[in-house]
């Protein structure tokens, strides 16, 4: 590996610790004070959520990797919206799958780990159970284990489609990247080198 290449890899990786930084901080804000609120049934569908998060990101960091430009070249050349910001993701895939795996991916699990938590806490004081009661303990074990099931199975899942729909999985990002860069004057893909 040549030194600006190492160099360029050192500036993604710091940058993209710095972003994962903030955006953790963010969502467990947001999550937090939205689950204090909310009712134990609003708070599962927020924990659900979450998890499919996880899970559509995670589906769209494999497809970038598992894409292949050339179609998206016949596409661009009719001008088909998103076809040119496809053919940036895949050129970029190693840091739109690192993105949208570990970033996003990642997150959304520790977030929905935390939210989960939440979630016990307000089934145990909604039944008057305390922290160290076997049914508080039930719970606790039954929501965690559902989440990383539907974690992990979605996932599986995802990776499925991710591999053999890649094709259209990018193109449906490129379009939703289209339009936030055509309509709403949002930049969120750059030029690759």
């Amino acid at each position: 590996m040549n030194k600006q290449k190492l160099k360029r890899s050192i500036r993604f990786s710091i940058s993209i610790a710095v972003i994962t930084f903030v955006l953790a901080a963010i969502f467990s804000v947001v999550s937090s004070s939205i689950l204090g609120k909310a009712s134990t049934i609003m708070g599962l569908i927020i924990v659900l959520i979450i998890v499919l998060v996880g899970v559509i990101f995670d589906m769209l960091g494999i497809a970038a990797t598992a894409a292949s430009e050339i179609p998206f070249h016949a596409m661009a050349a009719e001008k088909v919206s998103g076809s040119k910001q496809a053919i940036i993701i895949i050129r970029n895939a190693d840091r739109f799958a690192s993105f949208c795996n570990d970033v996003i991916g990642d997150i959304s699990g520790i977030i929905s780990g935390t939210a989960s938590a939440v979630v016990v806490i307000q089934i145990a004081n909604g039944f008057g159970y305390s922290e160290n009661s076997g049914i508080f303990i039930i719970v606790s074990v039954a929501l965690t284990s559902l989440v990383a099931a539907l974690t992990v199975g979605g996932k599986a899942v995802g990776k499925y489609f991710a591999i053999h729909s890649s094709t259209k999985i990018i193109h449906f990002a490129g379009k939703g990247i289209a339009f936030f860069e055509d309509k709403l004057k949002i930049k969120v893909l750059s030029k690759s080198k």
